[in-house]
């Protein structure tokens, strides 16, 4: 059960986050002055921290400090009666999650002790990477693979964690980016620090920029305090720029000279801030297409790219499948307190031939919803959701075939939702893609060159599609017969596989 310290001596405030905690499954920890709140965090190493500015023994900025001294990585929220108290941006500066107004707002502090939960669980679970000799780990997440691509990640996170350069992560959708990026957090140098993570494609342009750089009161409508943002948030530390791809040209021009002179200005502001930070970059777009159209920054991929870890998307990690089943089995049996030991030869032949548009973080998904449907010790092939077991997304069926009107699509966008997907778009954006590129090809009987003049992309974007989304260009020449004979060479001789 996650802990939550409470700083203050208002027993009305204790007594107010005791109601507002207990019934959703956080122990409340209180403390009426500084002493006390040292013991608890000393003792129970709370996970989030909510201390106010006035206490009777210290101040509030003591006795941060101090906590700080015992947890470095303890995330913690001020409260104040004072909405333009410099003891709270201070206090930001050194490294508070942020702070709350009084009186307080019961959203914005369930949305803030979510967040810093959430924090505290990527700082204080490591994730391990999974030695070949080693059996599965049973706690916490991992890096889970034996294939030669899935070395030369391990390879990577080893080569480049301890040095203090900005790494670009590159992979499709549900790789384990975000992964990677906390791998490379654990094994660095600023592993004592805060680690943080911003997902450029899940916040509005408008406000991107205040959550990266934070605002001054009054720099726009509904900014009645100053807000402190995540590089400032981040000094010492590690953000996490995920689906940094999305990003605005604008932004895009911000996030340069902060990567270039670790500098920048809140919004509406005049003052220069400095902020020593680490940058990971993540993406599963085509950046090099992004930058030859001028969708994206050729400064800035430069600058990102100075050292790429490329993941592999799971069909092209060979045997990797069944232990990734077994750890996410493990996983689930655990977390849904189910006691299934196994999965049948039927079931995991099936999840071998399952294409995984949605990769890793798919294959969690199914087998987590398929382990509360098991009813035995054994998860048969019965329990595995319907567009598993009918191969939909193998061999190109469904896209290329009389399936891919709208009721293909209804029923496409309902069996993911049900899987809990959340990068849908991705996934289907995937699909009309293989459905476009299938189809040119077939066409044009597997000859690559002439597909890519009438698709309008080069040569080595439809190659490197082709490998994206796993089509095989033997298998589909032919009608789409997946047993059908090898395309011949095309227009300059090469295997068009």
């Amino acid at each position: 059960m996650p802990s939550l310290l409470v700083v203050d001596d208002e027993p009305t405030v204790l007594h107010l986050f005791r109601r507002m905690f207990d019934k959703v499954g956080i122990e409340v920890l209180t403390a009426a002055n500084a002493a006390e709140a040292r013991r608890l965090v000393a003792e129970t190493r709370p996970d989030v921290a909510v201390l106010d500015l006035v206490l009777p023994d210290q101040t509030g900025l003591q006795v941060f400090q101090s906590l700080k001294e015992i947890d470095s990585r303890l995330p913690v929220i001020f409260m104040t009666a004072s909405g333009n108290s410099d003891t709270a941006i201070e206090a930001m500066k050194l490294g508070a999650l942020d702070y709350l107004l009084k009186p307080l707002d019961f959203a914005e502090v369930r949305k803030l002790v979510d967040q810093a939960l959430e924090i505290r669980r990527w700082t204080r679970q490591p994730v391990a990477l999974q030695d070949a000799a080693a059996g599965l780990p049973a706690e916490g997440d991992a890096l889970v693979g034996r294939c030669p691509a899935m070395q030369l990640v391990y390879k990577a996170i080893g080569r480049v964690a301890s040095q203090n350069v900005t790494v670009l992560i590159r992979g499709e959708s549900g790789t384990g980016k975000e992964l990677v990026a906390r791998a490379l957090y654990h094994h660095s140098h600023r592993s004592s620090g805060p680690f943080m993570e911003v997902n450029s494609a899940a916040i509005p342009e408008a406000l991107l920029e205040s959550e990266l750089f934070g605002y001054e009161r009054g720099a726009f409508t509904g900014a009645d305090r100053r807000r402190i943002g995540k590089f400032e948030q981040c000094h010492r530390g590690t953000l996490f720029l995920d689906e940094i791809g999305d990003m605005s040209p604008a932004l895009q021009s911000k996030i340069l000279r902060v990567l270039q002179e670790q500098r920048f200005e809140r919004v509406g502001g005049n003052e220069t801030i400095a902020a020593d930070v680490r940058v990971i970059a993540a993406t599963n777009r085509d950046l090099e297409r992004m930058v030859a159209r001028n969708h994206f920054r050729a400064d800035l991929y430069y600058r990102l790219n100075g050292f790429t870890i490329q993941l592999p998307p799971l069909r092209e990690r060979g045997e990797d499948l069944p232990l990734l089943v077994d750890y996410f089995l493990l996983r689930a049996k655990r977390d849904l307190k189910k006691e299934v030991r196994a999965v049948s030869p039927a079931a995991l032949d099936m999840l071998r031939r399952y294409a995984w548009p949605g990769n890793v973080r798919e294959l969690q998904s199914v087998l987590r919803q398929s382990v509360l449907q098991t009813t035995g010790p054994v998860l048969l092939a019965d329990f595995l959701p319907e567009i598993v077991r009918g191969g939909q997304s193998s061999a190109l069926a469904s896209c290329a075939g009389e399936d891919g009107g709208a009721e293909y699509w209804e029923r496409f966008v309902s069996e993911r939702m049900t899987a809990g997907v959340e990068d849908l778009y991705d996934q289907a954006l995937a699909r009309m893609e293989t459905e476009l590129i299938t189809r040119v090809l077939r066409r044009t009987a597997g000859n690559q060159l002439e597909a890519a003049r009438i698709l309008g992309v080069t040569r080595t974007t439809l190659r490197t599609k082709l490998r994206q989304l796993g089509i095989a260009i033997d298998r589909i020449v032919v009608g789409g017969d997946e047993t059908g004979p090898e395309a011949s060479a095309d227009a300059n001789g090469e295997s068009p596989r």
